[in-house]
């Protein structure tokens, strides 16, 4: 019997240091998290000299038809004083092509930023609301204009490979 009894007792010391383990590694992932100026820091090196090229919806207007492709070819991005973000910017749908410097505001839902458009009045395009997310090498979101919207979703090329595809062009 103290031999069952020595075995159980092994038995839950070692289950108990497994939890332990667990917790003090949850921990640890938790401190990990990036601050939210490391955050920023990387939204902005990720959609500086980037292109974001993707497609659009028209709700109630694309029933079978292929998507609409958009482009969006962005210069320097940073974040102003006033908490707004630059982005210089090159807008390409449909026959609009047009260059803009926005200040743009950028809301965090945890570590994932969101590009927020409210009522905003694009020279050249209209006026337009939207909200964005970027996630790693992507993003998607929702549109609307005056009388319309829809959904957007697509890639996030690096200003790297951005650069290569237009030196091979």
């Amino acid at each position: 019997m103290t031999k069952s009894l020595l075995a159980s007792l092994l038995v839950c010391l070692c289950l108990f240091a497994t939890w332990v383990a667990a917790q003090e590694a949850q921990e640890a992932a938790a401190d990990a998290k990036p601050s939210q100026e490391e955050l920023e820091k990387k939204f902005a090196e990720t959609m500086s000299g980037a292109t974001l090229v993707g497609r659009f919806t028209i709700s109630g207007v694309n029933d079978g038809e292929p998507l609409k492709e958009d482009r969006y070819t962005l210069g320097k991005v940073y974040k102003l004083k006033n908490g707004l973000w630059s982005f210089e910017a090159r807008i390409q749908y449909g026959d609009h092509d047009v260059k803009l410097p926005l200040a743009l505001t950028v809301e965090w839902a945890g570590d994932t930023p969101v590009i927020t458009v409210t009522k905003v009045a694009f020279p050249g395009l209209g006026t337009y609301t939207a909200r964005v997310l970027v996630y790693d090498d992507q993003y998607a979101g929702t549109w609307s204009g005056s009388d319309h919207g829809g959904q957007m979703f697509g890639k996030i090329v690096p200003a790297e490979a951005s650069t290569e595809k237009s030196a091979d062009n």
